[in-house]
């Protein structure tokens, strides 16, 4: 049967591919494939890499679902939250392959991850939610609060500016860049290379560096259930 979400794990590395039509959208069933794959690299003890298809990471939320009604979106838009969260404490190395264009909660899920690689090219990435009418939620906020350069918070919050992805290595969106005919390569160096981490120190150093925003991140998603977007 075929699911927006695949799963391979191969040498303590476990690749979840997000495949879900055109724009990649996040819907409850993609979160929930998603955190049912981590599930199963968790209990590995698998490096996680999270990426998409070629040219496209994720284009954010099911707009299906998003414009359903406001009590759907927020609820959407809290599970995602909650797999952000999950990805920013997860034990183990959590690496984002960014294939392609990252908007939104593709852009978010970029920022919850422990290393951000992406491919050149004629690419946007950025959140771009108050150009298309949403005001940006509590838990988006603390997320690009914490994880974006400071000079870049007003820029992709406020006025919702859409980078390339050079530029959004100055943002921080991403770490590192490379052609597309390298990326596959530098993935599998990037991926393998964490594998030799200590573990335990890895996720306990995460905790202790993500503290301040974890704390943030859980009083936001808290906030967002009763406010509006």
């Amino acid at each position: 049967m075929n699911t927006p979400v695949d799963l391979k794990i191969d040498a303590n590395i476990a690749t979840i591919t997000i495949n879900n039509g055109k724009v990649n959208a996040i819907s409850h069933e993609v979160i929930d494939h998603i955190n049912d794959a981590l599930d199963k690299a968790e209990a590995a003890e698998c490096v996680v890499v999270l990426t998409g298809q070629a040219g496209m990471f994720s284009g954010g939320y099911d707009l299906k679902v998003m414009k359903q009604s406001m009590a759907s979106a927020m609820k959407l838009v809290e599970k995602g939250s909650t797999l952000s969260r999950r990805l920013l404490a997860f034990p183990y190395p959590v690496i984002a392959a960014c294939s392609g264009h990252a908007v939104a909660k593709g852009a978010f899920l970029l920022l919850s991850a422990d290393y951000r690689l992406g491919v050149q090219g004629d690419f946007k990435l950025g959140l771009n939610e108050v150009a298309i009418g949403m005001s940006m939620h509590h838990a988006g906020l603390e997320i690009a609060k914490g994880r974006l350069a400071p000079v870049f918070f007003n820029r992709s919050v406020m006025l919702a500016e859409m980078v390339s992805p050079e530029d959004a290595v100055t943002a921080g969106f991403l770490d590192k860049i490379v052609p597309a005919d390298a990326f596959e390569q530098t993935l599998s160096y990037i991926a393998n290379a964490a594998t030799q981490l200590d573990m335990r120190a890895h996720y306990s150093t995460k905790l202790k560096a993500r503290r301040d925003l974890l704390d943030a991140l859980d009083a936001a998603i808290e906030l967002d259930k009763t406010g509006s977007l």
